[in-house]
């Protein structure tokens, strides 16, 4: 049976991530088409959203596409394994992203500013194909208060709030991650508090 390939037509992250991985993982897809949130794909049928994605390979024989692994998991899609960086198939697991996450991690430096892909990270149990929720945050807080409750609440988020991820089906962050996380949430400036006058 043919295959028809039904790929993202807007612009998305999950666009974005999937075709990162491929550009990884084939030079020839590297020059192109290459990674991006949109791109020119060479073949296949676009669709828009996850819906769109999902409602035509659903309704065309031979088809195969890509949707974000919490849309896979709340909607009972079917997945392929993937051969991951160290040549094992892996599921697209909440435990497989969150191993890639924690592969990635041993190789960055303590003062990353955590803008990198994970995609096909070490490890035997590493889905190849994950990424990094970002949160982006000034380094120099201009109201002390408001600094000092932010970083309070990364602090929660990365630590107690860790524990409802996997019930949101969101992949949690390791802990090597969340040391590196900690690290550097202590360079935050908080600033001072404005004086009326």
């Amino acid at each position: 049976m043919d295959i028809l390939v039904v790929h993202r037509a807007d612009a998305s992250g999950t666009n974005y991530i999937f075709t990162d991985y491929l550009s990884a993982v084939s030079p020839a897809f590297a020059s192109g088409p290459g990674k991006g949130k949109e791109v020119k794909w060479p073949l296949g049928l676009g669709a828009k959203g996850n819906d769109g994605v999902t409602g035509q390979v659903k309704q065309t024989p031979g088809a195969l596409g890509y949707v974000e692994l919490a849309y896979a998991k709340q909607n009972k899609l079917p997945y392929a394994l993937l051969k991951n960086a160290a040549g094992q198939f892996v599921a697209p697991t909440i435990e497989s992203v969150t191993a890639a996450a924690a592969g990635a991690a041993k190789a960055l430096p303590p003062t990353t500013d955590f803008r990198v892909s994970i995609v096909n990270a070490p490890g035997r149990e590493a889905y190849p194909i994950s990424s990094f929720t970002w949160l982006l945050v000034y380094a120099n807080q201009t109201d002390a208060t408001k600094g000092k409750k932010l970083v309070e609440f990364m602090r929660w988020a990365f630590h107690e709030g860790e524990r409802s991820a996997g019930s949101l089906d969101y992949a949690p962050l390791p802990a090597n991650m969340v040391a590196l996380i900690d690290k550097r949430l202590t360079t935050i400036k908080l600033g001072t508090v404005g004086m009326a006058r």
